[in-house]
This record gives structure tokens, C-alpha cells and sequence, in this order.
């Protein structure tokens, strides 16, 4: 067996399961689920027609490059979303199977094992970009992130050493759990990093498409990359996916799009991986890509829900609002584990506990006393557990 299996630490929700072993939630009250980033708005008809309106392509095998035209859709996509020259849709995109396949793989692909690499996540982070780096030879750094810096990760916390090792970073915009949008800045301090050192920035955008101003749509990493003169996308990809914009999780589609020499190296990986796009889900994706209509029905959806749940978060609870994505990140008032048991067997409520989502780095695990809360269910089960969360904490 690979031996790096053993270095894996279990899944958050592994974790949860087995904080919750044995404990009897109060039966008198519907259980509520804030514990997993599942889209629960529904999937967009026209979606599901193109679907199964393609199902005879089920009867070929798809290319792993995908159609030249899911290709070029996402292109004019990235062109209109972020205002990009034109990308080319034969180099710099390739259709994947939801970002977080690619992301993981990603890894595989950059990491040379041979030279003591490092790979460098966010802490808190998304648990793929720690077992990518794992099963890739590599050994993870933690950079944290922290309410008193609005959640920005201090890149400073990693030593010289360590950067001359480092071979890929992984960056989320917006963040998960926190909401961040990297600014101008903070990428700029990032590609000047990628420059000095050489590794591979990995810009994990999947929550681009839930915001709360349309004035203000999320800076991307391409799009940072374009305003700061780098032409071409020097060692930076970006992994985007509809699972959260268009509310088809269980379609499995998404895009890498970047530096053309990666993409060419990455699409050389996948060809041996089998990770070719199904070509009814292409077409699907096809269509997806092209409409912006439901993109903004659902983020008037998410909008309004945080807007009513905001306000009845009160002390002793800390909280803000997100720029991006669909969670509250919650400072609670005693350890974030014994908060979510308690909050579970009172209330019937179900949160991740943050320290969950972090590693014990520079001295603390920056989770620590958090919760995440996703407000992916309707409005009114939203509202009904996010009263029930600020009752209980008040109780505490």
C-alpha cells in the first residue's frame, strides 16, 4: 500500500460523525444541517433538459480536452466575468470534473518529490489541498488566518527556508470558512512570492458566484494577474466549478484555466488519469456557462437569507458578514467541539466545529472557537436554526 495513506487525517465529517456517536438530539425538533457546504437551491430546469436531452453521447468516448465548444463558452465566461483578454480556449482552459478532482490532482502534477517539497495551504483550508500535498510526497505549511487581520493569510508567518522549498500554494477566494476576498494587494504580495521562489499558485475560486454586492464581484486570481501586467498567467491556475453557482453539485463540473505550459502538462496527467468530462455533462455545463440569469436568481436567494440571519447574531456569538460564499463563520464563547455537541443534542442543530478545518500552527489552531454555519437550506429552515444557535449560545 502507498505508505503516504497513513499520513491522512480523517475528514472533517468523519470527525463530526464520531463527536456525535451516541449523543440523542432533542426529538422534538426538526433537525437542521449547517454542517456541510451542500447546495440545496434547486438545479435550474434548462440545466437538467440539456442534460438529458444529450444523453447519446453516452454512447462515445469523451476527449479529455473536452469540446471545443464547453471550451469556448467558459473562455467568453472568463472574458466577460473578470473583463480578460481573450483567453484561449484551446491552451489556457480545460473542463474538469468539479474543482475538487482537479485540485487534488493538481498536485500530482507539479509536485517534484525528489527536492524536499513543501506545499503551502491557508489555515483553516478546504482538507484536499493537505491530502494533495500528502499524496504527493510533499509536506504541508500552514499559513493562518485570524478575525483581527479580516481573515487575510499572513504569508509572512512562512520562514525563507521553508519558501525555497515551496513548489505549489494553494489560495481560496472567496475563502472557505471565512469569506475573504483576497484584494489586489494580497495577490500581488503572492505572485511576487511565486516569482521570487517559483512554485505554482492553485486559486481555488469555486464560491466566485455567491457575493452580496453587485457592485463589487469577487476579484479573481486571473483577473488580479491581468491588472498587475502578467501576461500569460505565469505558474498560476485557477479551478472554478458549477456546483455552487448553478446548483448542480451532483453534475460534477468545472474548469482549470491559466498558464498555458501547466494546462498542456496538466492535460497530459489527466489523459493517463481517465478523467475525461462526460459528454451529456459537457453539454449541460455547455448551456450552464452561457446564462447568467439563474446565477443572479441565486444569489438573491443566498442574499436575503443572510441579510434576515445577520441580525439575530448577537452576543455572546462574534460574527460578520461573508464577502463571498455561503457560510458564517462564528466565534463562540467555549471550545467550538463541546459547542456544536451541546448545540446538537439541545437544539437538533448540526454545525462543524472549526478547530476541524485547521492545524495546530505557530502556536494555535486559528479554528479554534469557531463554528461554520452553511446557509444552504431554505430561508425559513435557515432562520429557525440560526435562531436556535443564538438562543444556545446565549444559554452558555
Amino acid at each position: 500500500m502507498n505508505p503516504d495513506l497513513s499520513k491522512l487525517q480523517p475528514y472533517p465529517f468523519e470527525k463530526l460523525r464520531a463527536l456525535f456517536a451516541g449523543a440523542t438530539p432533542d426529538p422534538a425538533r426538526m433537525p437542521i444541517s449547517f454542517s456541510i457546504g451542500e447546495p440545496k437551491h434547486p438545479t435550474p430546469a434548462f440545466i437538467k433538459e440539456a442534460l438529458s436531452g444529450n444523453l447519446s453521447g453516452l454512447a462515445t468516448y469523451p476527449p479529455t480536452l473536452g469540446s471545443a465548444s464547453l471550451r469556448e463558452a467558459i473562455a467568453a465566461w472568463l472574458g466577460r466575468r473578470y473583463r480578460l483578454p481573450a483567453i484561449d480556449p484551446g491552451s489556457q482552459v480545460l473542463p474538469v470534473n468539479g474543482s475538487r478532482e482537479a485540485l487534488f490532482a493538481i498536485a500530482q502534477v507539479v509536485v517534484d518529490r525528489t527536492r524536499d517539497a513543501v506545499v503551502v495551504c491557508p489555515n483553516p483550508f478546504y482538507q484536499i489541498y493537505e491530502g494533495a500535498a500528502l499524496l504527493a510526497g510533499a509536506t504541508p505549511a500552514y499559513a493562518n488566518v485570524d478575525r483581527a487581520r479580516g481573515f487575510a493569510v499572513d504569508y509572512a508567518q512562512i520562514p525563507d527556508a521553508i519558501w525555497r522549498r515551496a513548489q505549489l500554494v494553494y489560495a481560496c477566494s472567496p475563502a472557505n470558512p471565512t469569506g475573504h476576498v483576497m484584494t489586489l494587494e494580497e495577490w500581488r504580495q503572492l505572485f511576487e512570492l511565486s516569482d521570487r521562489h517559483g512554485f505554482v499558485i492553485a486559486a481555488d475560486e469555486c464560491y466566485s458566484e455567491i457575493y452580496f454586492d453587485d457592485a463589487r464581484p469577487p476579484l479573481g486570481a486571473l483577473e488580479a494577474a491581468n491588472r498587475l501586467g502578467r501576461g500569460g498567467f505565469p505558474r498560476l491556475v485557477v479551478f472554478s466549478s458549477l456546483s455552487k453557482r448553478s446548483n448542480v453539485p451532483g453534475m460534477r463540473s468545472g474548469f482549470v484555466a491559466g498558464d498555458a505550459a501547466l494546462l498542456k502538462q496538466f492535460l497530459l496527467y489527466r489523459t493517463y488519469h481517465g478523467s475525461a468530462m462526460s459528454p451529456a455533462v459537457q453539454a449541460a455545463s455547455e448551456v450552464a456557462w452561457r446564462d447568467e440569469t439563474h446565477v443572479a436568481e441565486n444569489r438573491r436567494r443566498y442574499r436575503e437569507k443572510f441579510a434576515a440571519a445577520f441580525p439575530l447574531l448577537g452576543a455572546p456569538l462574534e460574527a460578520g458578514m461573508p464577502e463571498g460564499g455561503f457560510y458564517f463563520w462564528l466565534r463562540v464563547p467555549d471550545d467550538d467541539a463541546a459547542f456544536a455537541l451541546g448545540l446538537y443534542r439541545q437544539y437538533n442543530v448540526a454545525v462543524l466545529p472549526g478547530s476541524y478545518l485547521a492545524r495546530e500552527a505557530h502556536g494555535t489552531n486559528p479554528g479554534r472557537n469557531h463554528v461554520r454555519v452553511a446557509l444552504v437550506a431554505a430561508s425559513d429552515e435557515c432562520l429557525d436554526g440560526v435562531r436556535r444557535i443564538a438562543e444556545f449560545a446565549r444559554s452558555r
